[in-house]
C-alpha cells in the first residue's frame, strides 16, 4: 500500500474501496489478512484523519452505491470516528489527564529498571508473543494496523505484558499515520476498561486465530498460550467530568480582508469565504518523545497538498505559505494586512493547543482568529456525550439530516 498524502490519492482510495463498503465489509472487516491484502477495510484513515477527504463525502459516495441497510457496518465506523471526537470535546480533561499520566509514567520508565526492560522488549518486538511482534515491527515500518489488530495489541500490552497503557498509546499516537488524539486515546482507554466503566477487552488466541489465520506461522503462533484471559479491567478514581462545549458556527460572520489558517486536523477547502491568502500551520508535536518518520512525513506532505491546492481553488497569485512554527502566524497576517483569520474548528489535542497558541499571536497584532465547524460535526457530536449507541440510534436521522443539506 502506497501512502500519498493528497486528497487525490485519498479520492482514489475511496474509489478502490466503494464496491466492497457493502456486505463484504460486513463479513470480513474483523479479518487481518496482512499488509497484502487489504480488500476488506478501507485504508481511508490516513485521508479522514487529516480531513483531504471529509466524512460526508464518503457517506455520500457509499451511498450512491448501497442501500443504508447494506452498508451499514461501514457506515456505522464512520460515525465511531464522530463518536469519539464528540466525546472528547465535552471531556476535555481525559486528553489533559493522559499527557499528565504519560509523562508520570516516562519518569518511571527513568526510575524502574523492570519498567524500562520491559517497555523495550515490547517496543523492539521482542516480547515471544508472535503476533504482538509481528504487528509492532508492521507499525513501525507502515504506520498502519488493521483496527482488530489495535485491539488485540492494546490488550496484550495493557493485560499481558501489563505495561502502562498510556505508553502504548504514545507508542500509537507516535507511529500511525492516522494517530488522532480522540480515536486513538480513547480507544486505549475502552480496551483498558476506563472507558466504559467496568467493561474491558481481553485478547483471547482463539480470537486471534480465528480472524488473523493467515498471518500466524506454521508454529501455531509462539506465544498466543501467555495471553492473560482472566484479568480484570483498570480503574480510575472517578468518572471524567463532562462540559457543554461553546462550538462555533458553520457559517460564522466575517468582515473585512480575511485569511485562511490551514490545521492538520482539517485541510478540506470548502470553507465559509474566499480567501487573500493562505498559511498552514506546521504539524503539532503528539508526543514528548519522537514521533515515526512515515506519520510526519505523512502529515507534512498532506499540509503542502493542502496549501498547494489553495492557491489554485481561490485564485491566489502564490500557493498558501508553509510556516515552520506557531509563532509565525502573525507576521504573515500582517504581511497580507489580513483582518480576520478564518480556520476549521481544530479539536480537543494537539491541533487545538496549536490554534489557541495562534490565536493569541494574532490577537496581539490586532487580527481575530474565527472558526468554523463542519455541519457532520456539528450534527453529531452532541449526542456522543454518553456510550455510542446512543448516537447509533440516530444515525438514520442524522443521514436524513445531511441528505437534505
Amino acid at each position: 500500500m502506497t501512502w500519498t498524502p493528497t486528497r487525490e490519492a485519498g479520492l482514489a482510495r475511496l474509489h478502490a474501496f466503494l464496491p466492497n463498503a457493502g456486505s463484504t465489509y460486513g463479513r470480513l472487516r474483523n479479518h487481518d489478512f496482512g499488509p497484502a491484502d487489504r480488500h476488506n477495510v478501507s485504508l481511508l484513515s490516513p485521508w479522514l484523519r487529516h480531513r483531504l477527504v471529509l466524512e460526508s463525502e464518503v457517506l455520500d459516495a457509499v451511498l450512491q452505491r448501497f442501500a443504508p441497510g447494506t452498508a451499514e457496518k461501514f457506515i456505522q465506523e464512520l460515525y465511531w470516528r464522530a463518536y469519539w471526537k464528540g466525546w472528547l470535546e465535552q471531556h476535555p480533561a481525559v486528553w489533559h489527564d493522559y499527557r499528565a499520566e504519560l509523562q508520570r509514567d516516562l519518569e518511571r520508565c527513568g526510575s524502574d529498571d523492570d519498567l524500562a526492560l520491559r517497555c523495550r522488549a515490547a517496543v523492539a518486538g521482542d516480547t515471544g508473543i508472535e503476533p504482538f511482534d509481528l504487528w509492532l515491527r508492521e507499525l513501525q515500518d507502515s504506520g498502519y494496523l488493521h483496527n482488530h489488530a489495535r485491539m488485540w495489541f492494546a490488550s496484550i500490552w495493557i493485560f499481558t505484558l501489563q505495561l502502562p497503557w498510556t505508553l502504548g498509546a504514545d507508542l500509537f499516537l507516535r507511529h500511525l499515520l492516522d494517530g488522532d488524539p480522540a480515536s486513538n486515546t480513547l480507544s486505549w482507554r475502552w480496551v483498558a476498561g476506563l472507558h466504559t466503566r467496568g467493561k474491558h477487552y481481553v485478547a483471547r488466541p482463539d480470537n486471534v486465530v480465528r480472524y488473523a489465520a493467515r498471518r500466524l506461522s506454521a508454529a501455531g503462533a509462539p506465544g498466543l498460550e501467555r495471553l492473560d484471559t482472566g484479568a480484570g479491567p483498570l480503574q480510575e478514581p472517578a468518572p471524567p467530568v463532562s462540559i457543554s462545549p461553546d462550538w462555533p458556527a458553520s457559517q460564522p460572520s466575517l468582515s473585512g480582508r480575511i485569511g485562511l489558517l490551514l490545521g492538520e486536523d482539517d485541510l478540506h477547502l470548502e470553507v465559509p469565504a474566499s480567501p487573500m491568502a493562505v498559511a498552514a500551520l506546521p504539524p503539532a508535536p503528539r508526543s514528548p518523545l519522537p514521533c515515526g518518520a512515515a506519520p510526519l512525513a505523512f502529515t507534512r506532505g498532506a499540509l503542502a497538498d493542502a496549501a498547494l491546492r489553495a492557491g489554485e481553488r481561490f485564485d491566489l497569485e502564490r500557493p498558501g505559505q508553509m510556516l515552520d512554527a506557531v509563532e509565525e502566524v502573525a507576521d504573515w497576517a500582517r504581511d497580507a494586512e489580513l483582518d480576520t483569520v478564518l480556520m476549521a474548528y481544530a479539536p480537543v489535542g494537539p491541533g487545538s493547543e496549536h490554534r489557541d497558541a495562534a490565536a493569541g499571536g494574532l490577537a496581539r497584532a490586532g487580527v481575530r482568529l474565527v472558526s468554523f465547524m463542519r455541519p457532520f460535526d456539528r450534527d453529531a457530536w452532541p449526542h456522543a456525550g454518553r456510550g455510542y449507541f446512543r448516537l447509533k440510534k440516530r444515525i438514520p436521522e442524522l443521514i436524513a439530516v445531511a441528505a437534505r443539506r
